[in-house]
């Protein structure tokens, strides 16, 4: 009997491990599932995300490095404001969330900077250094421009890696950068280009009671630096045709946003608006520096017989015209002084008409007849 009754308990314990464990390994599996599940899912996620090998890196580093200033016979530094609002500017903002392998210019630049793939810097009123000392802290600009985020996986202090939501990357208010052009031309090529050197996403950001947007300049980025990762993003620019068929650094190495100047390189510093307070000074002064920046490399070069031809007949058929234009207004002021001439001599005549027929007709005085002093007397009568 109890022999029976230790053969029993035995065999109870031996089922409740054997239940304990069967449910532990369920749970670990499950477990692992979840975490192989998760795994996936971020490789998957990352798997999307573009990237970039040191090569490919480097050769976009290098790529301005070849020509020094020995190379460039002449360069001008102009800064401009890209306003998205603009139908030539709108690839850089839509679309607005991400869709598919779609994302617009700052979703770009945000997921770069959270990773720590990319230095950007202080944007410096009037100045701009691209050094170390002048290097942005993430942590710092997300609290600044209030920015929700959470310290991401493997994150360290030397190495800070955050977590932003798409949701709260502030795509919306992001309606304009500015961006640091160089023209410059290049003598070991002979040709003129433009090169973009920097950009600069601008918030527009409103206060509590509403009224005009305030811009809030963030950070500079290098071109330089997030090319790589822009040579890889494909957009569309046309309503016409919906296919993306350039990327975003076609967009800019083509120059085919739409910007006005806001400032040029000088010695004393100032932007347009502080040296052409008057608007209309200020227009007429940013379309002379667009137009001298547009014809400064046909001035550089000779023009050869047939230029020269050319230019030649088209000045003479300007001054043909122009002597006939001035022969036709001659004779048309001639005819015109001939009609003036003619208008004025009948109405003299009339005049002189016209008064004639005003002067009273003289009554003329009635005249008394005769009498007949030698009247014939009838000679019945004579006695």
């Amino acid at each position: 009997m109890i022999m029976n009754n230790i053969i029993k308990r035995v065999a109870l314990v031996a089922a409740t491990i054997t239940i304990a464990g069967a449910a532990l390994a369920q749970q670990q599996s499950t477990s692992t599932l979840t975490r192989g599940g998760a795994r996936r899912d971020r490789d998957k996620q990352e798997k999307n995300v573009p990237k970039v090998s040191d090569r490919l890196q480097a050769h976009y580093d290098d790529a301005g490095k070849s020509i020094t200033d020995a190379d460039r016979q002449w360069m001008r530094v102009i800064y401009r404001e890209i306003d998205l609002d603009k139908d030539k500017n709108a690839a850089l903002y839509f679309p607005e969330d991400k869709i598919d392998d779609q994302e617009n210019l700052f979703r770009i630049i945000m997921r770069l900077v959270a990773n720590n793939q990319i230095p950007v810097y202080e944007y410096l009123d009037g100045r701009e250094i691209f050094t170390d000392q002048y290097r942005v802290k993430v942590r710092d600009l997300l609290d600044r421009f209030h920015i929700i985020y959470s310290d991401a996986k493997g994150s360290t202090e030397r190495n800070p890696r955050f977590n932003i939501e798409e949701s709260d990357v502030p795509t919306t208010e992001v309606l304009s950068y500015f961006v640091i052009e160089r023209w410059e031309f290049d003598t070991r090529h002979n040709r003129m280009k433009t090169v973009v050197e920097a950009i600069c996403p601008v918030l527009h950001r409103s206060g509590d009671f509403g009224g005009e947007a305030v811009k809030y300049p963030m950070f500079w980025v290098k071109y330089s630096d997030i090319r790589p990762w822009l040579a890889q993003q494909t957009i569309f620019t046309n309503d016409d045709n919906n296919l993306p068929t350039c990327t975003y650094d076609d967009f800019f190495t083509l120059t085919k946003y739409q910007g006005d100047i806001y400032k040029t390189r000088n010695l004393r510093n100032k932007s347009m608006m502080q040296m052409y307070p008057d608007p209309d000074d200020l227009k007429r002064a940013q379309d002379s520096i667009q137009t001298r920046l547009d014809k400064f490399e046909d001035k550089l070069w000779v023009p050869d017989r047939e230029d020269v031809i050319a230019a030649r007949e088209k000045r003479e058929g300007k001054e043909v015209a122009a002597k006939t234009d001035d022969e036709n207004a001659s004779e048309a002021v001639s005819a015109e002084n001939d009609d003036e001439k003619t208008a004025k001599r009948p109405t003299k005549r009339s005049t002189k008409r016209s008064a004639k027929k005003k002067e009273p007709k003289s009554v003329k005085s009635a005249k008394p007849k005769k009498s007949s002093s030698s009247a014939v007397r009838s000679v019945r009568r004579r006695k």
